[in-house]
């Protein structure tokens, strides 16, 4: 039968006349033209990989770089203060990234992913000409909304081309192993354009390197068409879900500066919990396109890996944090010797990534929850114990290796179980609801252990105290989420190949890259 290409897509005129048994008929059927050569698919699976690279420097230069940016904005450096600076891009990033994938889903996930890279890159150039500290936290929250658009929008391109199985797994390891890079990366990026130039370069760097990056990636990838192109968006959900997440985490983190007594941090406390309910009514009684579709919820011990992993990198933003202004503010170290002494975590964190996902299909995914979140204890628990001045090899060292562990365990198989839970339509979905708590745990753990420094040190002199008691409550979540993970989660070890659901076999995007994968994996091992 006659085919009709214009742009990349190419309709098939044959099935304008067959008779259709889907629930909602389709009256053609459009498929990408675009078939990327095995070459090119690698490429485009590079630049996937270094897009989420990009973002996790933008966020770690906050944490690394934040305490002298804000001393050189004016900025007192204290709880609810200095710690905008590492708090704004995440606790953005965190909440978008719950609609990021829905809007991926419907409109296409190249389309939202290139759209939230394009925005990052004009962010992270406003945030080179801030100079007030105030406008610096503004441009660094719109600038989470560009990571929070390319992360699990990226993570869905990857998990629609690839089934379940040993191919996906090994690319979801690649593209996990590149937050730990970027996050080292971020730390030397921090240190030397602070140390050798000036803390504006550190964005106009951003902006440059992003529009390399991003301008490649846009350039590779073909032209794909939504997954859920007949859905919508459920933008009054999506209103209420945001607006409640933003006002939570403000209300937290400023309390530790303002203060619980005051009846502004009340009222916002109140309106975040107020918004929350509505969204949760909304979503589960009234829309009949929830972003967060109830399917989700039902896999085994899906809630209770959800409080496990927020509760985990909670405690994992509280040690980032606290590391940081320990060897900043009490043992003087500069930025860029900050990022030297964060290499091992570059180096450990790699190689977690990719034996979490060598343990998936080898151990049940509770146990390997519960090692990342008993790391990020042990981690929390070395820095509250160390002397306020002490060699780095003896507690900072181990305390940086066991931390490496937290964020490549909990996220790679939070991901790679939620990835196979769902259906192929709800895989941004799905991404997106691990991204919120991996980013938004970050951030809401900062304003949880501020408030409780400031309440420590409010009547003495000692600010290592404070310090230490926030360690110890992130120690104490961790220990939490161990003992919930222990108790509640019961996830068998997945040892599947392909689709569950012999609908979703239809291929898309990349074409077979899973068989080039598979076909790669097998030459090295021979």
């Amino acid at each position: 039968m006659e085919q009709l290409s214009e742009r990349g897509v190419s309709i098939n005129l044959a099935d304008m006349t067959q008779p259709s048994h889907d629930w909602h008929p389709r009256t053609f059927e459009a498929v990408p033209t675009d078939v990327p050569t095995k070459r090119r698919r690698m490429t485009i699976i590079v630049f996937i990989v270094l897009s989420n690279m990009v973002q996790m420097i933008s966020n770690m230069v906050g944490l690394a770089a934040g305490l002298e940016i804000s001393k050189i904005l004016g900025a007192a450096v204290g709880p609810g203060k200095a710690n905008w600076a590492a708090a704004s891009y995440p606790l953005t990033q965190g909440t978008f990234v719950l609609i990021s994938g829905r809007l991926g889903a419907v409109y296409g996930h190249r389309h939202i992913l290139i759209a939230g890279a394009a925005w990052l890159v004009v962010c992270s150039l406003a945030n080179g000409f801030c100079t007030t500290f105030l406008s610096f936290n503004v441009v660094r929250a719109l600038s989470g909304i560009g990571g929070a658009l390319i992360m699990p929008n990226a993570v869905a391109l990857i998990s629609t081309t690839i089934p379940p199985g040993r191919a996906r797994n090994v690319t979801l390891g690649f593209f996990g192993a590149s937050a730990p890079i970027g996050s080292y990366l971020g730390s030397i990026w921090a240190g030397v354009f602070v140390q050798y130039s000036s803390w504006r370069w550190i964005f106009f760097g951003l902006a440059i390197l992003g529009t390399f990056v991003f301008g490649l990636l846009a350039l590779l990838l073909p032209a794909d068409l939504p997954v859920d192109r007949n859905g919508k968006i459920d933008w009054i959900g999506a209103l209420l879900g945001t607006s409640g997440l933003i006002v939570f985490n403000v209300a937290w983190n400023q309390a530790p500066a303002s203060g619980w007594s005051t009846p502004f941090e009340i009222i916002l406390l109140a309106t975040s919990v107020l918004l929350l309910a509505i969204f949760g009514i909304w979503e589960y009684r009234i829309t009949k396109t929830p972003i967060m579709p109830l399917g989700i919820w039902t896999a085994p011990s899906f809630a209770a890996v959800i409080l496990v992993v927020l509760l985990s990198f909670m405690s994992n933003g509280i040690f980032l944090w606290y590391l940081v202004a320990w060897l900043q503010l009490l043992r003087d170290e500069s930025i860029l010797q900050f990022g030297i002494e964060w290499t091992p975590f570059g180096v450990v964190a790699t190689i977690g990534t990719f034996i979490a996902a060598w343990l998936i299909p080898r151990l049940a995914a509770q146990w390997i929850l519960a090692i990342g979140s008993a790391a990020i204890m042990l981690a929390n628990v070395l820095l509250a114990t160390m002397p306020e001045q002490q060699i780095y090899w003896a507690q900072v060292f181990p305390a940086t290796i066991f931390m490496a562990f937290c964020p490549d365990f909990v996220y790679v198989a939070a991901q790679i179980v939620a990835s196979n839970s769902v259906r192929r339509s709800q895989q941004g979905v799905a991404a997106s609801l691990i991204g919120t708590l991996n980013l938004y745990g970050n951030s809401l753990g900062l304003g949880f252990a501020g408030t409780i420094e400031t309440q420590v040190s409010k009547h003495r002199t000692d600010q290592v105290l404070g310090f230490r008691a926030a360690l110890f409550f992130g120690a104490g979540i961790a220990l939490a989420a161990v003992i919930l993970d222990v108790l509640f989660v019961r996830v068998v070890k997945d040892e599947r190949e392909g689709w569950r659901d012999p609908a979703d076999e239809t291929a898309s995007g990349l074409g077979d890259f899973d068989q080039g994968i598979s076909t790669a994996m097998d030459n090295s091992q021979a």
